[in-house]
């Protein structure tokens, strides 16, 4: 067993818009629970209300799924211990509280806060980042999530040319090169296809710089 060098276990279940969260104190006893709104007003009233319960902020340990975000960066920013777990670990604690329950919000908050309290030592401790390495985070996060949007709306695209112009895929099976899009938007049906000239073809096709013309 570790020794509790906290008073307070907050767990925050994150959520898009709200945030469930419970507060246990060393006995494992539930000081309080409630529902935070993700807005401005409703967060500032809950770093209000947990600077009250916990005016040495690092009296409080705090466990969340996610070690990022504006809620975790303005926790650490306040001073507060801020502790992340992998969600597939929560699972497995989730799965020792209620082995038959479905997910559900004040059921996840109560094992993130129990679960600091008894096995700490499986939270990751975060800490606040360099400004340059959050833009970097965010930067990259932003460069995968784009890239994803683009994979989906070419496979989009190759399906619909697969249905009604599958002839077209014999330039770029995948439908994913610009000078492609730029080619397609001249003749989008089979039948204005086979009315293009080559010379229009290959203006399209050098202003896209592509040079050799087959």
């Amino acid at each position: 067993m570790h020794e509790v060098t906290h008073r307070l276990f907050v767990g925050v279940d994150w959520g898009t818009e709200i945030h469930q969260v419970c507060v246990l104190n060393p006995d494992g006893q539930i000081i309080e629970e409630r529902k935070v709104v993700h807005s401005p007003t409703s967060v500032a009233e809950f770093f209000d209300w947990l600077a009250t319960i916990a005016p040495q902020p690092e009296s409080a340990a705090i466990g969340i799924e996610i070690p990022h975000g504006a809620l975790v960066e303005e926790l650490l920013a306040r001073n507060f211990c801020v502790f992340s777990i992998n969600p597939k670990q929560l699972d497995r604690f989730r799965d020792r509280y209620f082995p038959a329950g479905a997910k559900d919000d004040r059921k996840d908050a109560l094992v993130l806060a129990d679960s600091m309290r008894t096995d700490q030592h499986c939270f990751r401790s975060v800490r606040i980042n360099a400004p340059v390495l959050v833009r970097l985070r965010e930067l990259s996060r932003l460069d995968e999530e784009l890239n994803m949007c683009f994979q989906r709306h070419c496979c989009q695209l190759r399906q619909l040319l697969h249905r009604y112009f599958h002839h077209f895929l014999q330039l770029s099976p995948t439908a994913d090169e610009p000078w492609v899009w730029a080619l397609l938007a001249l003749p989008p049906t089979p039948a204005k296809a086979a009315k293009l000239t080559l010379s229009r073809i290959e203006r399209v096709l050098r202003q896209c710089h592509i040079r050799v013309v087959d």
